[in-house]
């Protein structure tokens, strides 16, 4: 590098391989006696064009005017002008001859004639393209007139070039020289290079060198009339052999017609400036050149119409030619994602964009910006991430997601938006499968075990789905503790019955993973409760659940009798109907408010319609929490937690080595199914025998709390009662019921009453209004008094 940047500032080098850039092959055509050579650097490999021109000695004309065209490239800086890198002048000897070449090395760019044959665009697309890429070169040449008063001179379809975005852009400035109007005394010519440009590209005054005329003229006039000879080109898809062949209009578009016959009008005052060209003519009216304009300028824009914008763009992405959209407008729309000058909606035209590319072009294009996106603080920007994790989650790396996306996506559990926690809650579905044991052992599954108490019903059964889904990635001791704890101790006790048949089914997708005696004393249990289930559904879920289980252990026995004890260490193969139940759980995860065909529609329903609906069900008798246990519980049986507790599961950073490790999470059993118990009937008498008599004092409150907290519902059916052939008739007594919690039993159907003293005749009077300290009123001073006496 530095040999090379020695010679630029000194001019000369020893050769070609002193080039800290890989030349490669030539293209077919290149303006003049130039060679357009595509290379590459050394030091990284990044793609360059290398523009060569060689003489005989230094004082050849061509060299003469390749020095002018590097010094005025080399200064003149404009987004439509091609930009220069490096240049540098070369000298090598062959015997007694010796060769100067010139060297100049810019961005990789294409001549246009060869981009046209390589696209390959017809009708509109063509014609919307061609009317992008002239409108690039219109202001390359208003700014060299108007802006710098200098003349190209040299506008010609072999003057432009293409990028690798499909930008146009003007190069070949051999012949550019200032527009030196006010020295007329001058003897020196004004285009002293314009030897170099072909007749039939010249205009009259140029080319019988009417200097005096051109002077007269304004500075744009000669370079109209180029611009002229490359629209003719352009359309005609004919190199320019005579300057006659202008006058042949059959293939301009006819909106563009009249434009083109004033920047060929044989008087050069009366030529069409380029700048009126750009802002008045009606062929550059249209949606390519819409489009590509609003996202240049789009910091100017206010937040109304890019949201206005970027709705529309998906739709309108598919009208635009494909390439034009991939190459230019893609890389705009990430570059403004990336920096925040788009909004939100932006981030569906990306991905719809990108759904285009190939696998590795998304990769490379797409997904660094996308990654990028996961650190925005913006909760719309968040929201449509997660929304459309499906598109791009397979070609994030297990690398990437563990460090980089989910960290960020992990803040979404814990959102104050019920709509963002589902989300995130959802994505996992595509994100687990990439994370690491640590982290779906050491957070992932601490934020699960509070999601499943969350006050939002829908959440609390999508992530018993999400369990049941994602314990395949589980290792074997996480599991163990685990999947029965959240399952039976949580999902089949919730009071939304939707989140009870979420977790049946998600027990019957894992029963692959339970051994026999977890089947026979954690999981049928449980199971079997919910056979009697107020919700039909969750009913019909059981009987299935219970089928299958009950399977499993026929087979197990079946295995016994044989002397084949292969399966009894570990859990048995599920049976066939489990693939099924597996794909249900799935699809009401990503499928999200489409009814599944063996569930209702509630289980993916949006949280901003079940968070209403839910509470009211919950308010009726019909689904209150009243399945959990049936009368035949055990009369000692801790009572369950409720679903909206705050418990977790434990400490699961270090996963679970000991036999004894399940004793420190909020997921311990509950049913000590181990000990001998004395039967259902004598179990409940042995309670209440036990239980205190009622005290008249007692309030409702302390009435519910001396009482165990029975949640089954059991209807008035006296020959259904259990106690009716044992139980002496109650007293009949003047009180009434006391009110009891939703989650107790109701007076008239507590089971209680058959055995229990009867409670005192006498009426607790209501308390007066306001505190117990407050003064009495004076009209119910002797009643109260009356009531302390007695």
């Amino acid at each position: 590098m530095l040999k090379f940047l020695k010679g630029v500032v000194g001019g000369s080098s020893t050769g070609i391989k002193d080039l800290p850039y890989n030349i490669g092959d030539p293209y077919p055509s290149a303006w003049g006696s130039w060679t357009h050579f595509r290379a590459t650097s050394k030091d990284d490999g990044s793609p360059v064009s290398i523009f060569s021109l060689s003489g005989s000695n230094a004082q050849d004309g061509h060299l003469t005017a390749g020095r002018n065209g590097v010094k005025r490239l080399r200064t003149v800086r404009h987004p439509n002008i091609l930009s220069f890198l490096h240049s540098t002048e070369t000298e090598t000897f062959d015997s007694s001859t010796s060769k100067v070449t010139i060297y100049i090395v810019t961005e990789p760019v294409m001549p246009l004639s060869e981009k046209i044959k390589e696209l390959g665009l017809e009708g509109t697309q063509r014609d919307e393209y061609y009317a992008w890429g002239l409108h690039q070169i219109a202001k390359a040449v208003s700014f060299l007139n108007n802006d710098c008063k200098l003349v190209h001179g040299n506008v010609s379809l072999a003057s432009v070039v293409v990028t690798q975005t499909l930008d146009w852009k003007l190069h070949a400035f051999d012949v550019l020289s200032e527009f030196d109007v006010n020295n007329e005394a001058s003897t020196v010519p004004m285009l002293p290079y314009a030897w170099l440009v072909g007749a039939q590209y010249k205009p009259t005054e140029l080319l019988n060198s009417d200097w005096a005329a051109i002077k007269k003229s304004p500075p744009w006039a000669i370079d109209s009339w180029g611009l002229g000879c490359l629209i003719y080109e352009l359309f005609s898809g004919m190199k320019l052999g005579r300057t006659e062949e202008l006058k042949n209009t059959a293939s301009i578009p006819k909106s563009l017609l009249p434009d083109y016959q004033r920047l060929l009008s044989a008087m050069p005052s009366r030529r069409l400036n380029t700048s009126k060209l750009i802002e008045n003519s009606e062929y550059f009216q249209n949606k390519l050149v819409d489009t590509i304009h609003f996202m240049e300028i789009l910091n100017l824009k206010d937040s109304i119409e890019k949201d206005t914008f970027f709705r529309k763009l998906p739709n309108l992405a598919e009208q635009l030619p494909r390439q034009i959209v991939l190459k230019k407008l893609l890389p705009l729309l990430a570059s403004a994602l990336e920096f925040g000058s788009a909004a939100a909606p932006a981030l569906t035209a990306v991905l719809k964009m990108g759904s285009w590319l190939s696998t590795d072009e998304f990769s490379a294009k797409v997904m660094p910006t996308i990654v990028k996106l996961f650190a925005s603080n913006d909760r719309a920007i968040r929201v449509g991430l997660l929304q459309h994790i499906d598109q791009y989650g397979e070609s994030l790396s297990s690398q990437i997601v563990d460090e980089q996306v989910y960290p960020h996506v992990a803040t979404g559990f814990s959102d104050t938006s019920a709509f963002l926690r589902e989300l995130t809650l959802k994505s996992m579905l595509v994100i687990s499968p990439k994370l690491s044991q640590r982290t779906i052992s050491g957070s992932l599954l601490k934020y699960l075990s509070k999601l499943q108490v969350d006050e939002e019903p829908a959440i609390r059964t999508n992530t018993t789905i999400l369990l049941g889904n994602i314990a395949s990635y589980l290792n074997e001791g996480t599991r163990k503790r685990v999947l029965i704890n959240a399952f039976t101790a949580r999902a089949l006790r919730d009071t939304f019955s939707p989140a009870r048949g979420a977790g049946i089914m998600a027990l019957c997708a894992t029963s692959s993973y339970y051994d026999i005696t977890e089947i026979a004393t954690r999981i049928l249990p449980n199971v079997v409760v919910l056979t009697i289930d107020p919700d039909s559904d969750v009913r019909s879920k059981a009987f299935q659940a219970v089928d299958q289980f009950l399977q499993i252990l026929k087979q197990y026995q079946e295995k016994e009798n044989s002397g084949d004890t292969t399966g009894a260490a570990g859990g048995m193969p599920s049976i066939p109907a489990n693939a099924s139940l597996l794909g249900w759980a799935m699809s009401s995860l990503t499928l999200k408010g489409k009814p599944s065909e063996q569930a209702s529609a509630t289980l993916s329903v949006p949280l901003t319609s079940t968070s209403s609906n839910a509470s009211s069900v919950m308010d009726t008798p019909s689904t209150a929490p009243v399945h959990e246990h049936s009368t035949s519980d055990f009369a000692d049986q801790p009572v369950p937690e409720s679903p909206t507790s705050t418990d977790g599961w434990g400490e699961l950073e270090n996963g679970i080595d000991e036999a004894n490790e399940a004793d420190k999470n909020g997921w311990d059993d509950i049913e000590p199914l181990e000990e001998l118990k004395p039967s259902p009937a004598l179990a409940n008498i042995q309670a209440a025998q036990k239980r205190p008599v009622s005290q008249p004092a007692l309030q409702p409150k302390q009435v519910a709390s001396s009482q165990p907290k029975i949640t089954a519902k059991v209807t008035k059916h006296d020959d259904d009662d259990l106690w009716d052939s044992i139980a002496a008739p109650a007293p009949r007594t003047a009180s009434k019921p006391l009110n009891v919690k939703r989650a107790g039993t109701a007076g008239d159907d507590d089971l209680w009453n058959a055995i229990a003293a009867p409670a005192p005749v006498t009426r607790a009077q209501p308390l007066a209004a306001g505190r117990g300290r407050a003064k009495p009123a004076s009209q119910s001073l002797g009643a109260q008094r009356k009531n302390r006496t007695s």
